[in-house]
């Protein structure tokens, strides 16, 4: 069997302010060819469809394209809901468009019930896990602290329960939305952190054939068994190095076989430049980027008259434009934003504690601390699953 994986979609998102929805319908009709030419026996789209719970009419009737042309080529496709999508909105009508062979799971009380198809050498069985926010479905799998790893692990063992009853040699694919042990992140993905912790072993998915993730957008290899496929699309500069792609997995009579690549058509290259404004006008190494879509970052130690517009007619495209300027690490004027980057809300807390009582919270206080920003964040959770 020849499965296509994908995922994080985010239709209807932009790119800074570049509307991408023709690209993302660009996206739908690679992968329609993908699936047709390459001799796809079944797709699965492993969450984060849309963008956002309530998503523009453009991106609705976007998949709803997708669903038809999927159907009309009579290939089965096997969809979960992320941490973007509301499950609810998502999985309206899924008994219905099951029919039509695109099953839709969004449901975290049927994880442990798959879609089966067969091939050659017997039967597959696909497992939906949606996006399982702890703090909504803790009571769902009888845990009692809501974290990722024990809902995704009280799930895995749904999963394993009913595999066990299957006839020997089923193999099985798990389609989950979670950030695994091992994946490198980008700026463009949401923050899933619960009592200070986002990852989950790459082990919970012992004892199925292959994992199909979805959440970080980077395509990547955290087992052989266990890949993420990462978004189609760029959503953010971080993202300058990515290669975007589909995975195309081989199951075989005993299992997993192998996974091969499918690159993915982007509109326009992503480039990232930084030095001071005459420096980048002038580089001819900087030839390359004149046509990419492109963050600069301004070194100069004064803030230069009209960056923006000198910079576009060099770079037509330019779309993020950052001022960090040259200043020695003890300069009082060194920006508030650049003293904070790459720390977590815990930690500007707990430093905001520190520099206002002179000393740092102790184990309870950082403790107080978790359990709020968990409150928060659970609370924003379920107001975007009730919109």
């Amino acid at each position: 069997m020849r499965i296509l994986h994908t995922s994080d979609w985010h239709l209807g998102r932009a790119f800074h302010r570049v509307n991408m929805l023709d690209a993302q319908a660009g996206f739908i009709g690679h992968l329609v060819a993908t699936v047709r030419e390459r001799d796809v026996d079944a797709v699965v789209v492993s969450g984060d469809v849309y963008d956002r719970a309530v998503p523009p009419l453009a991106a609705v009737e976007l998949f709803d394209d997708a669903l038809h042309r999927l159907a009309d080529l009579g290939v089965p496709t096997v969809m979960i809901s992320g941490n973007h999508d509301s499950a609810r909105r998502l999985g309206v009508g899924a008994g219905l468009i099951g029919r039509a062979g695109i099953h839709l799971r969004t449901e975290p009380s049927a994880c442990g019930t798959p879609v089966i198809l067969a091939d050659d050498h017997g039967d597959v069985a696909f497992y939906g896990l949606p996006y399982l926010e702890p703090a909504l479905v803790k009571a769902e799998f009888g845990v009692e602290k809501a974290g990722h790893e024990a809902v995704l692990a009280a799930a895995m063992d749904r999963v394993r329960a009913d595999l066990a009853t299957r006839a020997r040699g089923t193999r099985s694919v798990v389609l989950a939305h979670a950030f695994v042990t091992g994946g490198a992140a980008s700026d463009s993905e949401r923050d899933i952190t619960v009592g200070g912790v986002a990852a989950v072993p790459a082990g919970v998915f012992d004892g199925v054939d292959y994992a199909a993730l979805g959440h970080l957008h980077g395509s990547q290899t955290i087992t052989e068994r266990v890949r993420y496929s990462g978004s189609p699309l760029p959503y953010s500069f971080s993202e300058v190095d990515h290669h975007k792609s589909m995975w195309l997995v081989e199951l075989g009579p005993e299992g997993f076989v192998g996974a091969e690549r499918v690159g993915c058509p982007v509109p326009r290259k992503l480039a990232r430049v930084r030095g001071h404004l005459e420096d980048l006008l002038a580089d001819p190494l900087l030839t390359r980027h004149e046509e990419a879509w492109v963050e600069a970052t301004l070194t100069d130690p004064v803030r230069p008259a009209e960056p923006m517009a000198r910079l576009t007619e060099r770079f037509p495209h330019t779309l993020s434009l950052v001022f960090d300027p040259e200043r020695a690490p003890e300069d009082p004027d060194v920006s508030y934003a650049r003293r904070l980057a790459g720390r977590s809300e815990q930690e500007i807390a707990e430093d905001f504690v520190a520099h206002v009582r002179g000393a740092g919270p102790d184990a309870d206080e950082r403790a107080v601390l978790r359990d709020a920003f968990d409150a928060v964040r659970a609370d924003e959770a379920v107001r975007e699953v009730a919109r």
